[in-house]
């Protein structure tokens, strides 16, 4: 396919990409609320969130395919969705394995007139809090019998794969785009000869990892991926590279048409099968285009999440509750706050930016 330097040519895909999945998600939510695959959530401050169907990122890999069919000719496009769907179907195993209830936990509730410590939470009177750490659980019997706590509920907690083998099943994401043999051993303008696999690998497990991890609160993953995503098919055309445009900015209208059903309050969630499979995708069109510093730059505020997570579970920084925008919500910022600060500050980064791009 020959690229027109024209402005509709590339915002087309955008367009296609926005419908289908504006299109395709309602059914996904349908399916999956009669088949009762829904979230149960484990915090009373998400108690309202119960019944929400889970794995719309069915719908997000489900549109991207309906998107290939129309632009197969271009390479790049082809193997970024080709990662979305090996991505997606790791992430949609996840979700499967948290349909299993692995224990039930306590959530008591502070009925002294005094703060109470449990595990690493203060308790002021009247807060309630989940009994999830093993030092909390040992300290909460010495509470109920000298009558500080009471138990409120009880909840059930889904079954998780094992960090180690989320990052093993995320290697051979990476590995899988590697086997590709589109991976070009020169990025940031350097031969790098085989060190560009190691590097290609980090770069899936980050990405993956970035967007699973901000996907905790409604349109926060999707608004993020969506924002990066322009700003990368932006710079793309900036910088004269029509196919890593268009790639981007299916990537957008992937994210964006889900955001309709996904913002607050969200009437879906994109769950592991989409946080993988966007994650996997985004990494793949940065690397297959070579424009990795710019799409760095672009997810800046997801990849401050993990490295902020990555200091607390290194004892550097102490968090009440990981990851961040958990811990803001904790101190009292309400969730449409923290999701309208995040996006704006994706925002504010990648036109800078471009900006720079523009004028460098």
């Amino acid at each position: 396919m020959i690229i027109e330097n024209k402005l509709w040519a590339v915002l087309i895909p955008l367009i296609i990409a926005f419908i289908l999945t504006a299109f395709f998600t309602p059914f996904i939510r349908r399916v999956m609320k009669m088949a009762d695959i829904t979230d149960k959530p484990i915090v009373s401050e998400h108690s309202h969130k119960k019944g929400t169907p889970i794995m719309g990122g069915l719908a997000i890999i489900i549109s991207a395919l309906f998107v290939l069919n129309v632009y197969h000719d271009i390479p790049i496009l082809v193997l970024t969705v080709g990662l979305m769907i090996v991505s997606g179907i790791i992430g949609l195993l996840d979700d499967l394995i948290g349909l299993k209830v692995k224990e039930i936990q306590k959530v008591v509730k502070n009925i002294s007139t005094e703060s109470v410590q449990l595990g690493r939470l203060l308790l002021k009177p009247g807060d309630e809090v989940r009994v999830a750490t093993p030092k909390a659980k040992m300290e909460v019997q010495s509470l109920f019998d000298s009558n500080k706590v009471e138990l409120i509920r009880e909840i059930p907690i889904k079954s998780e794969i094992k960090e180690s083998e989320k990052i093993f099943s995320q290697i051979l994401i990476g590995i899988f785009l590697i086997a590709s043999g589109a991976i070009s051993f020169t990025l940031f303008g350097m031969n790098l000869g085989l060190l560009v696999f190691p590097i290609a690998i980090l770069g899936v497990v980050g990405a993956i990892n970035a967007v699973n991890l901000i996907d905790g609160m409604d349109g926060l993953a999707a608004g993020i991926m969506g924002i990066a995503s322009l700003s990368c098919a932006i710079f793309s055309l900036i910088v004269g590279k029509g196919d890593v445009a268009i790639t981007f900015f299916v990537l957008a209208g992937l994210c964006f048409g889900f955001l309709l059903y996904n913002r607050i309050p969200a009437s879906i969630f994109m769950g592991d099968t989409g946080a993988f499979a966007l994650g996997g995708g985004f990494a793949a069109a940065a690397m297959l285009g070579d424009i990795v510093p710019f799409a760095v730059v672009s997810i800046t505020v997801p990849i401050l999440s993990v490295v902020i997570s990555l200091m607390h579970r290194a004892k550097i920084i102490k968090l009440p509750v990981e990851p961040l925008h958990h811990t803001l919500h904790y101190r009292g910022l309400s969730e449409g706050k923290i999701v309208l600060l995040y996006w704006s500050l994706t925002v504010l980064v990648c036109a800078v930016a471009i900006i720079v791009t523009i004028y460098s």
